[in-house]
């Protein structure tokens, strides 16, 4: 390999800029600004001009908008959808049937666990949260399930579990191949991210039950009156606008509680059986098409010779199955002519919430972008040969004191991941991993596929709410009528341990 790289300012600029980046995220700090701080002196180092500078702010965004945004229509089309089931109340009977066998604390865990990971995988953890805590975490302490446990379970297999393997949205995995470079598919990392995943989740989980089961009641109505007269202690509050994201207002837009939710119009006894037939088609239907498509997407990397699905295909399949479902469900609940008018509704509502959740990542991808030459060069508009790598460069001229150990690698990268996480979004740095991943990962010998999913469960299981009080933990903690910082203090131990194990399995399973 090349080893007689020259480094000049644009190189060191461009690590600086890191280096700033990622303190800021330690700082808890939002770090668009300096992300394109970076970008302008960048480029204009490349360049010489300053002039560049200036465009290459708004051509970093965009050619990163332009690769991320498949990813936008997944985000909007599955938000279209979840609207129209929650105009037939279509969501809340898919996880009512739950409640019937809530015995007791043990089945009651299951439950939980097996329905917030069901939701949250099919529509993230922004819907299931407020879905599970008001349909089914009352049943659950009614049946002798502590609400705190009740909440570490709704994070682990939501927040984290569902979230940092993104598997059916294909977010996550999406923006990690993009920045790691185009050798790099995303349908590589989401197959590695969604193992890594279910062992971080079950050790997680399995290490929460074992510690929290003698703390397990028996089945009384006492325990859920109880829990209802606990008044929200302000804990929330004290961190919910720190970090990068305010979740918990993003959380509260879906929110199912009764002082919420929004007055019904006046409807016939005639037209609410009606919706309450096609309610309970949609409640199954919905699940099957979903399961359908992970079938179809699992299917070629276990059966040989089976067309696997290319490039924007995965996330293109979930879209139209979620687009039609719509169609559908916005039919059964309005008719023919007004379907018109209310499924366009449906999507404007989608790519509002889109960029709300998504919106700040594109400019701090078009930064990292800059350390592969395949997006420099669209950013530059120079050719390909002409473009600097200079992440790749950098990895290269300091070759000789970067440790050829896999774990260690690994590791690494786990640790970058949870440290751009304590900004509390687990979105933001995975520009920073996956270019990490793209650069390290020939260098060692690694599968950046495999750097790539280890560096997005640190910074999803840290960031996306499991670790970090001021990410959308909040908003598990506000439903659950728990103290934000117990639920932190509960969590650490169970995912710290299962993070480590997960990393140790990616390399031996996928070395």
């Amino acid at each position: 390999m090349q080893s007689d790289v020259v480094l000049n300012v644009s190189h060191w600029i461009y690590l600086l800029s890191v280096l700033v980046i990622i303190v800021t995220m330690i700082m808890r700090a939002n770090v668009v600004v300096p992300s394109v701080i970076g970008t302008f002196l960048v480029v204009t180092a490349i360049t010489g001009s300053p002039i560049s500078g200036l465009i290459g702010i708004f051509s970093a965004s965009f050619v990163a908008a332009k690769e991320l945004f498949n990813i936008f229509l997944v985000i909007t089309f599955m938000t279209a959808l979840l609207n129209a089931l929650k105009v037939i109340e279509a969501d809340i009977r898919m996880v009512e049937p739950f409640r019937r066998i809530m015995k007791g604390g043990a089945a009651s865990f299951l439950v939980i666990a097996l329905s917030t990971y069901g939701i949250s995988l099919f529509f993230w953890p922004t819907p299931a949260v407020p879905l599970v805590s008001a349909i089914l975490l009352p049943a659950a302490i009614a049946a002798g399930l502590p609400p705190l446990t009740g909440a570490m379970i709704i994070a682990i297999a939501g927040q984290g579990m569902a979230l940092s393997s993104d598997y059916v949205i294909g977010v996550a995995p999406g923006i990690s191949a993009k920045a790691a470079g185009a050798a790099v598919s995303a349908q590589s990392v989401a197959d590695k991210a969604l193992v890594l995943s279910l062992i971080t989740g079950l050790v997680a989980l399995g290490i929460t039950f074992f510690c929290s089961r003698k703390y397990f009641r028996k089945p009384d109505a006492s325990l859920l009156a109880a829990w209802q007269a606990r008044a929200s202690d302000g804990s929330t509050a004290e961190v919910e606008h720190q970090g990068s994201f305010d979740k918990a207002e993003i959380a509260r837009a879906v929110d199912y509680s009764d002082e919420n939710a929004e007055p019904h119009p006046e409807t016939t006894p005639a037209e609410e059986r009606r919706m309450t037939r096609w309610a309970r088609v949609f409640a199954i239907v919905t699940p099957l098409a979903f399961l359908a498509v992970i079938i179809i997407m699992t299917l070629p990397s276990i059966i040989p010779g089976l067309p696997a699905l290319r490039g924007g295909d995965a996330a293109g399949l979930v879209g139209g199955v979620a687009f039609i479902l719509m169609m559908l469900a916005t039919l059964a609940a309005v008719g023919p002519r007004r379907m018109l008018d209310v499924c366009p509704e449906h999507m404007t509502d989608g790519f509002v919430f889109a960029f709300r959740a998504m919106g700040s990542v594109l400019p701090i991808a078009g930064f990292f972008f800059l350390g592969a030459n395949e997006a420099t060069a669209q950013i530059l508009g120079v050719p390909l040969e002409q473009a600097p790598g200079l992440l790749f460069e950098l990895i290269v001229a300091g070759q000789h004191f970067i440790p050829d150990n896999h774990f260690m690698m690994a590791f690494g990268v786990l640790l970058v991941g949870m440290i751009s996480g304590i900004d509390g979004s687990g979105f933001s740095g995975l520009p920073l991993t996956g270019t990490l991943s793209g650069a390290l990962g020939p260098v060692i010998g690694m599968d950046p596929a495999t750097l790539a999913a280890v560096g997005q469960m640190g910074a999803i299981w840290t960031g996306g709410g499991t670790l970090i009080a001021w990410s959308s933990l909040i908003a598990v903690a506000g439903f659950a009528r728990v103290h934000i910082l117990d639920l932190v203090r509960a969590l650490t131990l169970p995912v710290l341990i299962a993070l480590f194990i997960s990393t140790i399995s990616a390399v031996i399973l996928f070395h």
